[in-house]
């Protein structure tokens, strides 16, 4: 793909950014102009990213609520912020735990709430007029079996984006989500390997196939961007058009 974004003169920070699409999304800002901020549990990762591309690492612990209000209290107001941080414990709804449902919503829900209300907050105060996006899925959009507390979760980042748009707007900050579909990053393409698995779910793409990470993030960036300027609390499908009916 050759879309590209000028975010020269931007700060950024993106959650989840130790692999997968945060990684990717992170690599594409700095390669844009932006100075990245980059959010995870992976300290090795998060300093390789730092010698790749030069991007700020941040280890916290986006779960932890009180370590994650420590970090962010730090952090300067940003231009751009990406939560992308995110975590799927699959069970079927008869076995449904209440660790599994309250794990989930913690890092898919709960932080993406508060790193954007307290980068909104610091925004405000800046005078920024700035861009969020979410990284939702497909997930919030339609049930997946076994998958209760990561479709509530990510139902839950996709109201999430609403409010803000709401109540951010005003101060002329966007906040859209964006919803992919199964995306192949390195660990997606060992889960998904499997014809037994894949074919399933591929007959439900009128694509008839998965997301490169490349077509998630140009859409991520796309959002952040001068170019999205009028869009405001959308929750867009990159789904393959699986999330039709």
């Amino acid at each position: 793909m050759t879309t590209s974004f000028d975010f020269s003169g931007r700060r950024a920070l993106v959650t989840g950014a130790s692999s997968g699409i945060g990684r990717a999304v992170a690599v594409r800002l700095a390669q844009s102009g932006a100075a990245v901020t980059a959010v995870g549990r992976n300290a090795v990762a998060l300093d390789a990213l730092h010698a790749a591309t030069g991007c700020t690492p941040l280890t916290v612990d986006v779960a932890n609520a009180a370590e994650l209000e420590r970090a962010l209290a730090t952090l300067p107001a940003f231009d751009l912020v990406v939560n992308c941080a995110g975590i799927a414990l699959l069970e079927p709804a008869l076995d449904l735990q209440a660790e599994s449902f309250d794990a989930v919503m913690a890092v898919n829900a709960r932080a993406a709430a508060l790193v954007a209300s307290r980068c909104g907050k610091a925004m405000i105060a800046a005078g920024v007029r700035g861009s969020i996006v979410n990284v939702s899925s497909q997930a919030s959009l339609v049930a997946l079996d076994a998958h209760l507390c990561y479709c509530a979760s990510k139902a839950a980042m996709d109201a999430v984006t609403r409010s803000l748009c709401l109540e951010f707007g005003p101060h002329g900050i966007r906040v859209n989500s964006v919803n992919p579909t199964v995306t192949l990053t390195p660990m997606a393409e060992q889960a998904w390997a499997d014809p037994a698995k894949s074919v399933a779910a591929l007959g439900n793409i009128p694509l008839g196939r998965f997301a490169q990470v490349e077509e998630v993030v140009a859409p991520v960036l796309f959002l952040l961007s001068d170019s999205a300027s009028m869009i405001s609390g959308v929750a867009l499908p990159v789904d393959g058009g699986y999330t039709i009916v």
